[in-house]
């Protein structure tokens, strides 16, 4: 068993880049070695800014001799026939074996041995098949060759190759590149080539010069000597193993340094100096032992200064402060304008072609803000709006049709129909609350700020609402307003932020979905999935109360026209994410379907209690002996046509019913009522113990009665008697589209 080791030199590799290119090495060394029949023991793959390594132990010194017998035609077949098959087999027409098959027919067989080869000869050919089929992000060609688009397509230009085998050299050659023993070390602590004498000494002879070949472990010292350095000055350092990443890929011998920068900067948010020294100088922050950000930064140099790395320092400290002088530039210069004004430049902005400008946008959320509030949806006190459905506005929607049979009126933003008391009063400023904020939420997208740093939408409105001196409750609004993005991400619970976040991303759902603008496959380009995922959190972390329907056409404006075409697409969209939501939380999806079916229930709040309950019951031997039973009145009711959503038909009986028929008619008298009472009550638990109470009655309804008897009436009100009692069942859900 021999190694093998494998580098490729070139000029710098972006860090980002990295990754991929170790696991894209390893995929196609293995797809090579595969093919030739080699395995080996272990194979490890490293990178730096300046090279690709892999090294792989155990090899095999040739490949196994490997004997394939093929099935031909048939002795006497035509000879166009037979010469075809010798041409794919590469034999002479002596070389076939002639052998009878079951049925006597002498039938060509072509048996083709293939000897072993030296492993240092597959490797030769593999190695250029390697570096031709890589997969670049971007990548390049150099040279008087790079006129030919045949020509070597590297992510930087290509310098040198390493390969090894054992102790001896793997002759190649790439793009008039030759493979040789030598390498070079650290770019400024070691000058001319380095000599390898293989797999073994390879790693400690480039770390004698200056060169850490092992990612994870320049990781570690990166992230380890960061720490090291906030901590030897009393700071503690802002963890950010992005970063960490990022430097180890940017350096051969990374070396932690701490420096300093004004601290009349720290008057600027400090977003904004950890973004400014994150992305544009790849540094650290500190903060202090009360978490707050300190005026110190931690840079990765890449040399091991005869100084001690003053000069490193000196020069980042300068360059630092040049970025932080423009940040605090943009800083000032954005407060001198009003939130307001800056609003106003959004009617130069398009959102969509279809869907206005931002302008346009903003003007519907701050609509839709309003209503939600007004409404009572969105309260200040979360007992409130998490309680029962109010009348007017909270609660299940499933008609949204008024009394004249037509679709409600637009959004309005007029507050003239709210009745008067204390809570009215309260609801309406903070309605007002909603809108301001709502009406500001997209202001700082035409700042300086943001501008240059697109990543603090959002966050920068609010430090300029509060550098306004707006209510900080439209402050925060004005910060938090996108968020939930994604799971995991904080989830909103003050009432004015919920109200404006809830409202964008309706209109963005609504407005997109109106448009015949949906996700299709794999393709999300306005990310309506996580938007949607996002309403959901919305309105399940508060407690909000109101119906799907009713939000989507609120929401759709004078968008409404557009909208009644996609209504049902955009409600079945939500009832998938809502699945896939819930599938994440160990909920079952056929638990959702079982109460969808039943119509009238999109008050997600409610819908996820009933479905928990259900997922309860469905649970306990109860419920499953229960379901059984359904499934088996359900089948019967089927078979003789009585369709599940028919009524069931008053009993009156003109004969004595049997005792088990007799128990479950009074069970179905108390379960009924007792099932009713608690879904109208929203006590979904008290619902299934209603329903438990019919698993016994049930079951000895079908071992003692015979429900098909000769006397039509009697199977007319047995027949009658199962479809009340699978009614009883769909007044919690429908148990039909329940697995098992």
């Amino acid at each position: 068993m021999t190694d093998f080791l494998l580098e490729l030199r070139s000029e710098e590799i972006p860090a980002r880049m990295q990754k991929a290119a170790r696991q894209e090495l390893e995929k196609l060394f293995r797809q090579q070695i595969d093919a030739a029949g080699l395995t080996a023991e272990t194979l490890d793959v490293y990178s730096t800014p300046r090279r690709l390594a892999l090294i792989a132990k155990g090899l095999a010194d040739e490949t196994q001799a490997v004997s394939e017998e093929r099935k031909g035609p048939r002795a006497d077949a035509p000879d166009k026939a037979i010469e075809g098959f010798l041409r794919s087999t590469g034999l002479s027409r002596d070389q076939l074996v002639a052998r009878e098959d079951k049925k006597g027919n002498a039938v060509l067989f072509a048996v083709i041995e293939t000897p072993g080869r030296a492993t240092r000869d597959v490797l030769a050919e593999a190695i250029p098949a390697i570096v031709r089929a890589f997969s670049w992000p971007k990548s390049m060609r150099w040279g008087a060759a790079s006129t030919s688009t045949e020509s070597l397509k590297w992510v930087r230009p290509l310098q040198g190759i390493v390969a090894i085998l054992g102790e001896d050299l793997v002759p190649c050659a790439i793009a008039n590149i030759d493979s040789g023993f030598d390498t070079v070390g650290h770019r400024f602590h070691h000058d001319g080539p380095i000599t390898i004498g293989g797999a073994d000494d390879y790693i400690e002879k480039l770390r004698a010069c200056h060169v850490i070949v092992d990612q994870a472990e320049r990781e570690a010292i990166v992230r380890d000597g960061a720490a090291q350095a906030a901590s030897a000055a009393g700071l503690e350092l802002v963890a950010d193993e992005g970063l960490v990443v990022e430097n180890a890929g940017l350096t051969e011998w990374p070396v932690p340094l701490l420096g300093r920068f004004d601290a009349a900067f720290l008057d600027v948010p400090p977003e904004v100096i950890q973004l400014t020294a994150r992305v544009n100088q790849k540094y650290f922050v500190c903060q202090d032992a009360h978490g707050t950000l300190a005026n110190a930064f931690v840079c990765t140099a890449n040399i091991d200064a005869h100084d001690g790395g003053k000069a490193v320092v000196a020069g980042n400290e300068k360059v630092l402060s040049a970025r932080l002088s423009d940040a605090k530039f943009f800083w000032d210069l954005d407060r001198k304008t009003k939130l307001e004004t800056h609003a106003e430049k959004l009617k130069a902005i398009v959102f969509h072609e279809k869907l206005g400008t931002l302008a346009d946008k903003v003007d519907r959320v701050a609509k839709l803000a309003r209503w939600l509030v007004e409404e009572g949806i969105v309260t200040s006190s979360p007992e409130r709006g998490g309680g029962p459905p109010r009348s007017g506005g909270g609660g299940v929607s499933a008609d949204r049709t008024d009394s004249a049979g037509t679709h409600p009126p637009s959004v309005s933003s007029s507050t003239s129909h709210l009745p008067t008391g204390g809570e009215d009063l309260e609801r309406a400023a903070l309605a007002d609350l909603a809108e301001q904020a709502a009406r500001l939420c997209k202001a700082d997208l035409v700042t300086e700020m943001v501008g240059e740093f697109p990543e603090l939408q959002g966050l920068m409105g609010g430090y300029y609402a509060a550098a306004e001196g707006l209510d900080q409750r439209v402050a925060d609004a004005i910060r938090d307003h996108y968020k939930p993005v994604g799971q995991g991400d904080d989830v909103p619970t003050a009432p004015v932020t919920v109200a404006v976040s809830l409202a964008d991303k309706l209109d963005t759902l609504v407005g997109f979905f109106g448009r015949t603008l949906k996700p299709t496959g794999s393709k999300d380009p306005f990310a309506l999935r996580r938007a949607m995922i996002s309403v959901l959190q919305l309105l399940q972390s508060n407690g909000l109360r109101c119906g799907f329907h009713k939000l989507f056409w609120q929401a759709s404006g004078k968008y409404q026209a557009y909208y009644s075409a996609a209504e049902n697409e955009l409600f079945e969209f939500a009832v998938d994410r809502l699945k896939v939501q819930q599938r994440e939380a160990g909920v079952r999806h056929d638990l959702i379907d079982a109460v969808f079916a039943l119509g009238g229930e999109d008050d997600l709040v409610r819908l996820l209690a009933r479905v928990h309950a259900l997922q309860a019951f469905v649970e306990t031997d109860e419920g499953r002996d229960l379901l059984a039973g359904y499934k088996r009145a359900a089948n019967i009711l089927k078979k003789e046509d009585v369709a599940s959503d028919a009524a069931p038909d008053a009993i009156s009986l003109s004969y004595t019913p049997e005792n088990a028929e007799k128990a479950l008619i009074d069970s179905l008298d108390s379960a009924e009522t007792r099932a009713a009472s608690a879904v109208e009550a929203e006590d979904f638990e008290g619902a299934m113990a209603a329903l438990a109470s019919l698993r016994d009655p049930i079951d000895r309804f079908f071992e003692e009665v015979t429900v098909n008897d000769e006397n039509e009436d009697k199977r007319a009100a047995r027949l009658a008697l199962l479809a009340r009692f699978r009614a009883a069942v769909h007044q919690v859900a429908d148990f039909s589209r329940i697995d098992g």
